[in-house]
């Protein structure tokens, strides 16, 4: 697990998350309502709306920033969501950016047309410290629409479990001042392998 201090040689565009050797760990918030159906069901049901784009990620602290320690009204509730790694990788392989990058895009028009028609897309964003602080390397969100939000919900869930209560021990310490006690509590992450292919396409490895 990678700590807030750690070292510069961690690359600026790598994932990292808690998988097996079959599926890998992705974190959702909602309120309660749609938390409390997809539990109930072991998996999406309504009023979670397939028909939305739909965000996953694998950071347990960008979760935490983006919920604000599942504070925010309609992402009281976090769930971990695992998934199959073969869906996860098929997932990233048909992603557009969310950005232009020159270096992966011919031009602007060819970007455009592909972030139109990719049921994917992905993002990278600062990882956040125990303080929920912007840290020097990215975290990844990816984003599914149509087809890849069928897939998410109807093949690749695996489980669903409710970390809203892991949420807010990790944050008791930290606002206890016990950062060291509350980076233990923290979901072990790891650089998770991409094949070559599928890193060149949504940008990960060094810069």
């Amino acid at each position: 697990m990678l700590r807030d201090d750690a070292p510069v040689t961690v690359p600026r565009h790598q994932i990292r998350a808690a998988f097996t050797a079959d599926t890998v760990t992705v974190y959702q918030a909602y309120g309660p309502e749609i938390a409390d159906a997809a539990l109930a069901a072991g998996r999406f049901v309504p009023p979670f709306k397939r028909e939305q784009m739909t965000w996953i990620k694998p950071s347990f602290r960008w979760m935490m920033y983006r919920c604000g320690w599942a504070l925010k009204p309609g992402q009281e509730r976090v769930l971990a969501v695992e998934i199959t790694r073969a869906g996860f990788e098929w997932a990233l392989a048909h992603a557009c950016l969310s950005g232009y990058d020159p270096r992966r895009y011919p031009d602007r028009e060819s970007w455009r047309e592909q972030l139109r028609t990719s049921p994917v897309r992905v993002q990278w964003d600062p990882e956040r410290s125990l303080r929920l602080a912007p840290l020097s390397y990215r975290s990844v969100q990816v984003g599914l629409a149509g087809v890849a939000a069928h897939r998410y919900v109807d093949e690749w869930l695996v489980g669903l479990t409710d970390v809203t209560p892991l949420a807010r021990a990790v944050h008791a310490r930290v606002t206890a001042g016990d950062e060291p006690g509350a980076a233990t509590l923290l979901p072990a992450e790891r650089p998770y392998p991409l094949p070559a292919k599928v890193a060149q396409v949504i940008g990960a490895g060094p810069d």
